[in-house]
């Protein structure tokens, strides 16, 4: 196994009777890299991170991860194994406040998980990481707020700070400027690409926002109807014509 491939398929299928969501994917993610997952709607990518997650069985194939395999490891040993997973819909609790959020979160994986009814202030060690994951993502000044108060693009930090919480190696993000206003898609995107590079983190990402995909990808793979259809840098696949027709209807092309 080769020590810079953090993420590995081999033949990923699954199967929601007849209709085949995933198409024996096989891929590799390096260490340390940001790799993007594209394709137009339907074409299994979502179906594919929840595989990789754990939240859905595979019909056949391999899930490797730090060259042991996962396959059907179900989704709160992945979180232990070192992989956190962001949704198209803000998973967030809107009647906490942000700090109860991320300390939930923090606690979530360590030996105090189920000690619901002990005085919050019991676990130092919590808030302290908590306090720590709010400067991260820029929510230190929000901390007492409710998190339904937060507007969105400020509620999508504060689920990658949950997600970061217990420090995670890999980020699963499933389209994380999903319903943000496009002036504040930069800020988040600057911010995702500073923890991957500040923190030796592997983050993963399915995202519509071609400019965005483009301009921070390391390496992309193209889904299409379930299979891998092109993968490469994002200068090779926006100079790929099949990739044009399939993903874009060949009416105009990417642009990095």
């Amino acid at each position: 196994m080769d020590p810079e491939i953090i993420f590995e398929t081999v033949n990923l299928r699954k199967e929601f009777g007849a209709l085949v969501a995933v198409d024996d994917v096989s891929l590799k993610v390096h260490k340390n890299s940001l790799h993007a997952i594209i394709g137009p709607n339907g074409a299994g990518k979502t179906t594919f991170f929840n595989l990789l997650s754990g939240n859905l069985e595979p019909t056949a194939g391999q899930v490797i991860y730090k060259g042991r395999d996962i396959t059907h490891q179900p989704v709160h040993r992945t979180i232990h194994f070192g992989v956190g997973r962001s949704f198209q819909i803000t998973n967030i609790f809107p009647n906490l406040t942000v700090f109860e959020n991320v300390r939930l979160a923090c606690q979530a994986l360590g030996a105090d998980n189920f000690k619901f009814w002990q005085a919050a202030s019991a676990f130092k060690k919590y808030e302290q990481r908590t306090w720590e994951v709010l400067e991260r993502v820029g929510l230190k000044e929000r901390a007492f707020d409710f998190a339904r108060t937060l507007p969105h693009g400020d509620q999508r930090k504060l689920e990658l700070g949950m997600i970061l919480a217990p420090d995670p190696e890999v980020l699963l993000l499933d389209e994380p400027t999903a319903g943000m206003a496009a002036e504040q898609v930069p800020e988040l995107i600057a911010l995702i690409q500073e923890i991957q590079r500040a923190g030796d983190k592997t983050v993963m990402l399915v995202e519509h926002n071609m400019n965005v995909v483009m301009s921070v990808s390391d390496r992309i793979t193209v889904m299409h109807q379930g299979a891998v259809l092109a993968e490469g840098a994002p200068a090779e696949i926006a100079a790929n014509k099949e990739v044009q027709v399939a993903y874009l209807g060949g009416l105009y092309e990417l642009n990095v």
